[in-house]
């Protein structure tokens, strides 16, 4: 087992905001993953999480709805300086169906009612979620840009945006961070996304880095979801079939993880890592346990050979099924302006 270090900082895009090189999502502990857990539970894991140094946490209004900002509105009261806070607007519930909003309105109305359910002055990072193909992104950005002049947010970052939104964004206020899944089984967006960030002096925060589980677990991550879980069996690597062919894949990464001496998980994290000093991932978790091995893997060191090995394994056998953002599809997206999200490009307005 890789020794277990203290965690890092770094510089989150190029307007000045510092994070831990390990972020914590929260999404998890209220929802999508099987029942709530226990609030005080969850919030003694958030305060070790903040203890050894994982002081970014990312959340949602979405979230719950609405309970997952409540609960880390909590677990900061007296460490609010302590944390970089990121929550997220543009994607709510209707009728039990998704509706994207990007509207000036609805920017302004999400952030006061995210204020008030964290009970803070200011969101360090505020992300719109999801891209509303309703309105300009410039509005959407325009009426950010105000709230950052009234204090009431620090920093702008978008989730699963396009290279060209991103630009179009980035030219009416500066982007912090981009939100996108990048993981050994994700790599859509070395393509454009990443080359863009970096040119545009953006953040990158790559969420589900560890596929769900599945880099920890292989298999027994799929055989463990309940009925329940918002996740269970919809995700297309996750079918029996892309499991079967997945896993092939897990065993060639295992194999590497043992002789290294540390685990598939600490070894897969390790891996988005060492893409760059400008990136920090936020695995999500709700145990102690779990989280010591995030941190675990800051000490995994990958030398070039290694990684050599890694995306030879990656080109030969690699991963099937499509990625996280698209399984969204089972679901009826209420704007009809919404791309349908068969493709990792069309899931990117």
């Amino acid at each position: 087992m890789a020794e277990i270090p203290s965690v890092g900082r770094l510089r989150l895009g190029s307007q000045g905001l510092e994070v831990s090189a390990l972020g914590l999502g929260c999404m998890g502990m209220s929802a999508f993953y099987g029942p709530p857990k226990p609030d005080q539970e969850m919030i003694s894991l958030i305060h070790h999480a903040v203890s050894r140094g994982v002081t970014f946490l990312d959340t949602s209004d979405v979230y719950g709805p609405f309970t997952n900002e409540v609960l880390i509105g909590k677990a900061i009261k007296g460490i609010r300086e302590k944390v970089q806070l990121a929550t997220k607007f543009g994607v709510r519930f209707v009728d039990g169906k998704l509706e994207i909003r990007g509207d000036p309105a609805y920017v302004r109305a999400a952030c006061e009612a995210s204020l008030k359910r964290l009970d803070v002055d200011c969101i360090d990072l505020y992300y719109q979620h999801r891209i509303d193909t309703k309105v300009p992104i410039e509005v959407t950005i325009g009426e950010l840009k105000k709230l950052v002049e009234e204090g009431k947010i620090k920093y702008i970052g978008l989730s699963e945006a396009s290279a060209s939104t991103i630009r179009r964004a980035h030219a009416v206020h500066p982007l912090t961070a981009i939100q996108i899944e990048w993981s050994l089984w994700t790599r859509d967006v070395e393509e454009e996304i990443i080359p863009t960030c970096r040119e545009l002096g953006i953040g990158i925060v790559p969420y589900s880095p560890l596929g769900m589980g599945f880099f920890t677990s292989g298999a027994k991550a799929v055989e463990n979801l309940t009925n329940n879980d918002h996740i269970s069996k919809k995700f297309p690597k996750f079918t029996a079939e892309n499991v079967e062919k997945n896993m092939v894949t897990f065993e060639k990464i295992a194999e590497i993880a043992s002789r290294k001496g540390c685990s598939p998980g600490q070894l897969s994290l390790a891996w988005v890592h060492h893409k760059g000093n400008d990136v920090s991932p936020i695995p999500g978790t709700t145990k102690v346990k779990n989280l010591e091995e995030n941190i675990g893997a800051l000490s995994v060191k990958i030398a070039p050979d290694e990684m050599k090995e890694i995306e030879n394994v990656l080109s030969t056998s690699g991963f099937s099924g499509d990625r996280v953002a698209n399984a969204y599809k089972h679901l009826l997206w209420m704007n009809s302006e919404t791309p349908p999200l068969s493709s990792w490009k069309d899931a990117r307005c």
